[in-house]
Order: C-alpha cells, then sequence, then structure tokens
C-alpha cells in the first residue's frame, strides 16, 4: 500500500517495521516510542537509503525558514532519540551514519512491503521491494521465498517502473491482479477494515497529557513547561465528557522511560498528549501529540507557536484541536469556554506559572514561595483573576495545615477571594475557593454545597474541588454520596496522595474501618516521605483502640516530621505503665504544650471528661478551627455528643439535623 503520493507506507529494515502512515515504529511486531521530529528524521532517511541527507536538508523540511529554534541541538537530539529507539550505536552504526560535518546516511537494507489482498491469494501475503544501500531492488512475492540475491537489479524509479510493467504484462500466477491491487489501481469490492466493521472506531473518553518536555535547555524554565502542562489539563478539563487525569498523577511520569501503554494501564487512559515546550525570549513554541494510549498509535501531531502574550489563547488552541481529533461530545457552554481568551500581561502570567509550581509542592514552606509569587503577579497585572485565587488557596492551606494562626490566614484569604470574584465570578477555581470558604470558614452549609457542585460545573476535573467536596459530604453524614464523589476525585488523579488519602479518611468517617485501612496503608506507599496517610491511620487505630498499631504508626509520623525518637519513647513508656488512659494522658500533656484546643478537646472527650472537651471546643469554635467542620459525625465525640453544651455548638455552627 502506498500513499497518495506513490510513496510506500510500510517498509521494513532488520528487525524494525516503520508505519509512515500511522507514524509507527515496532520492533518485531512490538510497538517503539518514537514520535515527533527523530520520527520525521527517520523518514527521510528511510526515503533514500544509502544517500546522504545533509543536515541542511533535515532543517528545510522540519523547520523550513525557522530561525526560533537552536537547529544544531535539534537535530543532535532527534538523532540521540532515534539512536536510543532502534539500539544503534554511533561508534560502530548498523542503521545511521555519521558523516561529519555534513549529515547522515542510512545504511541497512528497507524493503517497501505491499500488502497482498486475502482474496488474491487465498491466504496472507505481500510483495516486497527491497531497496538496498548500494542501490539494488529485490521484489519478492509468496511464491518466491527470500533466497540470497533473487531478482537483482539497479533501483530506479524507471526500473522500478519497468518491472512491476513486465510482471503485470506477463500477469505469472496471477501476480498482475494482485500487484494491481495492491498499488491501488484495481479497486477490491472490499472497504476498508473500520468501514467493515472489523476495526471498530476508536472511543476516546479519558486522557492524560504527560510532562510537556522542556526544549529550552535551561533548568529554570521547568516551571513554564510544566505551568503549560497544566493548562492544557485544565482546558481539557472543562469538557465533562472526558476524563482527565489531573496534573499530580501525571508528573510522576517526568522524564520517564516507561512505555506508553504501561503508562496507559496504571492511569486507565484512552489517549495521551504528549508534547515540548520551548520559548526563546517572548517567543513560544508548542508542540502536541496525540496517541492512542494502549496501542501507542500516534493520531495527530501539530506546532503552535506565538508570542508570551498569546500563551493563553495558544492553549486554547492546543485544546480544541485535541477535542476534534478524538470527538468528544463538548456542549455549547463548553466550547465558549475552551474559546474563551483571557487577557494577561507576559510578565504576570509568568510569575503565576511559578507560583503554581510551588503550590504544587504541598508544603508550608513552598506555600509561602507561592504566595511570594502570586503577590509579584498581582502587583505586574491588578486585573487577573487566577492569581487572586491563588493566593487565597494558599492561605487556606497554610490555616488548614496549621502553619499560620487564624487570624493572620483568614482576612488574607477572604481578601484576595473578594477580588477575584469581583474580576471573574465564572473563573472555577475562584467558585472553588469561595466553596472553601464557605465550608471551613463561615460554616455556611447551602452554599459550600451549592458552590462545589458549580465549580465542579465550570471543570469537572478540578480533582481538588472533588475531593474537598467529598470531605463536605461526609461532613454534613452524606456518607453513600461522599464516598462515590471521593473516588471519582481518585480516578481523575489515581496517583494523588492528596485524593487517595481523602478516599481513606472518608471511608472511615463512614464506618468503613476495614476498606478506610487499606486505603490509607495504599495511599502511603504512593509517598513514603508524606505522613498525612500514616496520620490518618493513627486515628483510625485509636479509635478501633488498637494502640500497639497506633503507636507503630505514629511513630513512623514523627520519623518523617523529624520529631526526636525520646518523644515517641514517652508514649510507649505511658502505654505501658498505664495501658489506653496513659495513652491519652501523654497525648493531652503535647496537645496542652503545642496550645492546641482542638487536639485538647479531642483527647479530653477520649479520656471521658465532657465538661473539659466542650469547653476547649467553645475555644476552637472561636478560632473558626477548620476541623470544628467534623462535630457532627466525626465518632471521637460520640462520648460527649448528648451533652446539652455540644448540641447548642452543633446549633450554633448551623449543622442539618
Amino acid at each position: 500500500m502506498n500513499d497518495s503520493d506513490g510513496r510506500p507506507r510500510l517498509l521494513r529494515f532488520g528487525v524494525f517495521e516503520v508505519d509512515l502512515r500511522t507514524g509507527e515504529l515496532r520492533k518485531q511486531g512490538l510497538k517503539v516510542k518514537l514520535h515527533g521530529q527523530p520520527f520525521q528524521v527517520l523518514s527521510m532517511l528511510l526515503e533514500r537509503p544509502g544517500e546522504l541527507v545533509t543536515r541542511e536538508e533535515i532543517r528545510e523540511k522540519l523547520w523550513p525558514g525557522d530561525t526560533f529554534i537552536d537547529f544544531e541541538q535539534s537535530v543532535n537530539s532527534s538523532i540521540k532519540r532515534l539512536r536510543e529507539a532502534l539500539g544503534d550505536d554511533a561508534a560502530a552504526p548498523r542503521f545511521i551514519e555519521t558523516l561529519p560535518r555534513h549529515g547522515y546516511r542510512f545504511i541497512a537494507a528497507v524493503e517497501s512491503v505491499v500488502p497482498l489482498p486475502s482474496s488474491a491469494t487465498g491466504g496472507a501475503g505481500e510483495v516486497r521491494f527491497q531497496v538496498r544501500s548500494d542501490r539494488t531492488i529485490r521484489l519478492q512475492t509468496p511464491e518466491t521465498p527470500p533466497l540470497r540475491n533473487r531478482w537483482i537489479v539497479p533501483a530506479s524509479a524507471a526500473v522500478i517502473v519497468a518491472l512491476m510493467a513486465l510482471l503485470v504484462a506477463l500477469n505469472v500466477g496471477g501476480l498482475r491482479e494482485r500487484v494491481l491491487r495492491a498499488v491501488g489501481a484495481v479497486r477490491p469490492a472490499a472497504q476498508s477494515l473500520r468501514a467493515t466493521g472489523r476495526e471498530p472506531p476508536l472511543q476516546i473518553q479519558s486522557i492524560a497529557v504527560l510532562p510537556f518536555e522542556n526544549l529550552s535547555h535551561d533548568p529554570e524554565q521547568e516551571y513554564f513547561a510544566d505551568g503549560m502542562t497544566e493548562e492544557l489539563i485544565t482546558n481539557l478539563g472543562k469538557i465533562s465528557a472526558l476524563r482527565v487525569i489531573s496534573r499530580t498523577s501525571v508528573m510522576r511520569y517526568k522524564k520517564t522511560d516507561k512505555p506508553l501503554p504501561e503508562i496507559a494501564r496504571e492511569l486507565n487512559v484512552d489517549a495521551v498528549v504528549e508534547g515540548t515546550v520551548q520559548r526563546s525570549r517572548d517567543r513560544v513554541r508548542v508542540t502536541a501529540n496525540l496517541l492512542h494510549a494502549p496501542s501507542d498509535r500516534h493520531l495527530w501531531a501539530e506546532s503552535y507557536e506565538g508570542s508570551l502574550g498569546d500563551v493563553l489563547a495558544l492553549q486554547g488552541a492546543v485544546a480544541q484541536a485535541v477535542a476534534r481529533e478524538i470527538k468528544v461530545a463538548i456542549s455549547p457552554a463548553e466550547s465558549s469556554r475552551l474559546a474563551a481568551v483571557r487577557s494577561v500581561k507576559p510578565e504576570a502570567y509568568e510569575l503565576y506559572l511559578k507560583g503554581r509550581y510551588h503550590y504544587y509542592k504541598w508544603t508550608p514552606d513552598d506555600f509561602r514561595k507561592a504566595i511570594e509569587y502570586f503577590q509579584k503577579a498581582i502587583e505586574a497585572d491588578p486585573g487577573w483573576a487566577p492569581a487572586y485565587a491563588g493566593l487565597a488557596t494558599s492561605y487556606g492551606w497554610l490555616w488548614t495545615e496549621g502553619a499560620l494562626p487564624p487570624q493572620e490566614a483568614l482576612p488574607r484569604f477572604n481578601a484576595a477571594l473578594k477580588t477575584a470574584l469581583a474580576i471573574d465570578d465564572t473563573d472555577p477555581e475562584v467558585r472553588y475557593a469561595l466553596a472553601a470558604s464557605a465550608f471551613y470558614y463561615r460554616w455556611d452549609w447551602e452554599e459550600a454545597d451549592r458552590e462545589f457542585q458549580r465549580a465542579l460545573a465550570l471543570d469537572p476535573n478540578l480533582v481538588e474541588a472533588r475531593f474537598e467536596y467529598a470531605w463536605f459530604l461526609a461532613s454534613m453524614g452524606r456518607f453513600p454520596a461522599a464516598v462515590a464523589e471521593a473516588q471519582r476525585a481518585v480516578e481523575r488523579d489515581p496517583l494523588s496522595v492528596s485524593a487517595n488519602l481523602a478516599l481513606g479518611s472518608v471511608l472511615f468517617l463512614a464506618h468503613q474501618d476495614d476498606r478506610a485501612i487499606a486505603q490509607l496503608r495504599r495511599t502511603a506507599e504512593l509517598e513514603p516521605e508524606d505522613s498525612r496517610a500514616r496520620g490518618f491511620l493513627t486515628g483510625i487505630y485509636e479509635q478501633k483502640q488498637m494502640y500497639g498499631e497506633a503507636i507503630g504508626e505514629r511513630k513512623k509520623v514523627m520519623t518523617l516530621r523529624g520529631v526526636p525518637a525520646e518523644k515517641l519513647a514517652g508514649l510507649q513508656h505511658a502505654y505501658q505503665k498505664s495501658g489506653p488512659e496513659g495513652y491519652w494522658r501523654w497525648q493531652l500533656s503535647e496537645a496542652k504544650r503545642r496550645n492546641a484546643p482542638y487536639e485538647i478537646a479531642l483527647v479530653c472527650a477520649r479520656l471521658g471528661d465532657a465538661g473539659q472537651a466542650v469547653a476547649w471546643l467553645e475555644k476552637a469554635y472561636q478560632q473558626h478551627y477548620c476541623y470544628m467542620v467534623q462535630l457532627k459525625t466525626f465518632r471521637v465525640w460520640d462520648p460527649v455528643r448528648s451533652d446539652p453544651r455540644f448540641q447548642d455548638l452543633l446549633r450554633r455552627m448551623n449543622f442539618p439535623p
């Protein structure tokens, strides 16, 4: 089978096979990951085996009239990746020979393979035209098994045409019809595989955007490539019919060598977008490739270039192109949101990306760095809502992590949120920040429910809002809905500690302790250095009065947080001496040392001291402590739940019956 311009579509050399139509390289039938520029270079070399292909020819073919790129570096990178895919060695090449200061030559024999329809041969068959490095050609049919030097003639277009004409004229063994069918001169009655139903159309309902490669050769630009990846995820996430894997999970595959089908299985997706980002001063180029993930089949590729000020429009164009290629259903409202171009000054956008880069490291120190960048972005462009939303949520996380007192964090959170709403109240992250404010700070449950739903309607794949909504539903006692929402979050961010942690904690609140323990153990394995899952496991073991297991998990938490070992020794000694009461007395002394009202109240409830528990809860209420939202459903409060003062707290917090 040939392409429309007469070139062969299927080529073989050694154990490799190249399909020029689909852009696939296979080794002994198994797909090899090779796309974009390296594959295009391979195609050029295969078109002229045994001939010199100059570096200038490669440039004109791949980057015509382009002064934007570092041409020498790009060619070297493409040849290096190509040799890695072929297992070739520049010092002792089997396939690609380097001619210093000139270019490259493909030195292996190349076969042009034309599949024969089964109706022509009575079974599978093919015609092979082997173009060798010495510019000779060999034709082979199913009836002529390969013999050394069979039918060898000088290779030229004229000879190929003459040879074909001779074979067709003689019609040896019915070869005329078979050859003509193979090259398209006689059209068989059978339609294409897809038309006859043998190859069903691709059904793409889920997608992952793998981290874009930074081609700027500047490590300081990694934040920019990561930001472009995140923005494409965000844009595609606005399509409700498409499940898009969130940033946290895909970033685990940055600079990975894993085969694409393996990544697809791990993320459970139908398609993958991968690509490159290159920045030169105020110019940006993005190259995106769309692939069918399970088969590693190339579906589409395109390059986009523009100024830094046009980068948001560029991202939207990429997202719309991907949506068109996978033929996913898009509502008019979603299409409008994808097409909408937000205006932002380039320097503000760059600072915003640096803020997001630190935000997603999920540590108090990085939240502080994120705040610095978001504030600088606001100074550069005071009219851009996303920077205010990032500022608000960063202050919110510092508050909930206990890294900033509420009297400092909450006023700043609310001020940033108020400005963001005034600028753009349709931004999904702004609506999410409003939902978090209503949930954790103002205890307006109806507003929180409404705003979480609104944020997720604007961006169904905003995982942070989705797992926080699961927390909200569990806090309201709506356990089946909470578990379902947390599971949806994990589906969209399967390798995220935060999403998996939310599912484990929601299962615990829903009294599904065994499932919660299993889920949290898996979560701890995702990121062994993250102590949060261990902390939740400690709480579950305490609730189940499994104190040995609780001490074991607490030891891991304290080690990860850098707490001296003698602290744990004190807890173990207290438990060995006085049992559960000694365990909780030690915890009480630690909570008082930290002056943590909510934790003190919790331990008092464990010890059965309802009066002290409620008194300390009153102080936590005055501080608007974030975990107060769990009063209605957290089992630790069962011993004091009937106390009138506790019931009064529930009433003042407006909990539903």
